[in-house]
């Protein structure tokens, strides 16, 4: 056998014992609901669900001086399937690298109620984050349900990250089975525990699932993970070139126009804060 075979097959061998190893290791792995975690993260909201009425328990509702001097607080609240009425896409772009961001979903009811959801990891006190980490069932998933004015005055006030905030052009019916299958997959994980992965189980790919879903009953072509999901800020090219997007404008153009941080700090103390952050359909 010639050097250069038995060298392919060292490697070979060795990189089976290694990916072995790793999935041994990985196998060995249990998510977790009792950890010491963050001081924003402890409290997960509690959800039930009668007939079309969603009842949630300690919604999320911080108060800030600065990103690191918060009031926590939590509010309960009802909502009515049958009267959501929108659906907003939120997009931080954060970090010197073009294509990372973090994704939200924001629901507007015609009570004039918005609540926003956003798949995180769940952080114990004092971790850091490691891109490999990520795949290697290092840190749970959680849905964080938050009052808007929280997720929105949190990265656009106080972290100064860019929110571009896009109305969603929908079915109402789509919307509410939307908004019914965010909440149901928010309560699943505050029951059961499952692991975040950089390439599978993401902020991105969590909103993707719910919408391949709807699209599966429409015998759609669900829309593949690839690029542009993997890169968030990006992801609204998906969007804008299925029409999802309420707009007529271009989507460098649409990206410009439906920034909101300047509203968002206009408008921080005003008690329609919500409704005073929204442009105009352009």
């Amino acid at each position: 056998m010639s050097h250069s075979m038995k060298t392919l097959i060292y490697i070979i061998s060795f990189l089976l014992f290694i990916s072995w190893g790793l999935y041994i290791y990985l196998s060995s792995m249990t998510p977790s609901l009792t950890k010491n975690w963050e001081e924003d993260q402890k409290v997960l909201t509690n959800i039930s669900f009668s007939g079309t009425t969603i009842t949630m328990k300690d919604i999320r509702n911080f108060r800030y001086k600065s990103t690191d001097s918060f009031e926590k607080w939590y509010y309960d609240s009802k909502y009515d399937v049958a009267q959501v009425t929108s659906v907003d896409y939120i997009i931080e772009p954060f970090g010197d690298i073009d294509g990372f961001a973090h994704t939200m979903l924001s629901f507007w009811f015609d009570d004039g109620k918005y609540i926003s959801v956003s798949a995180e990891i769940r952080k114990e006190v004092w971790e850091s984050f490691h891109p490999v980490l990520w795949l290697l069932n290092k840190y749970e998933i959680v849905y964080i349900v938050w009052d808007e004015e929280d997720l929105i005055k949190l990265r656009a006030n106080y972290r100064k990250d860019q929110v571009i905030l896009y109305p969603i052009k929908a079915d109402k019916k789509d919307i509410e089975k939307l908004f019914l299958s965010v909440m149901q997959r928010a309560q699943s994980l505050s029951q059961t525990p499952e692991f975040y992965n950089t390439l599978t189980k993401t902020c991105t790919t969590s909103i993707l699932s719910h919408v391949n879903s709807l699209r599966a009953e429409y015998q759609a072509t669900p829309i593949e993970w690839g690029k542009k999901v993997f890169l968030p800020s990006h992801s609204d090219e998906i969007a804008y070139d299925l029409w999802l997007i309420n707009t007529d404008l271009t989507l460098s153009e649409a990206r410009e126009y439906y920034t909101i941080n300047e509203l968002s700090e206009q408008h921080q103390a005003w008690e329609n804060y919500s409704k005073m952050i929204r442009k105009e359909i352009r």
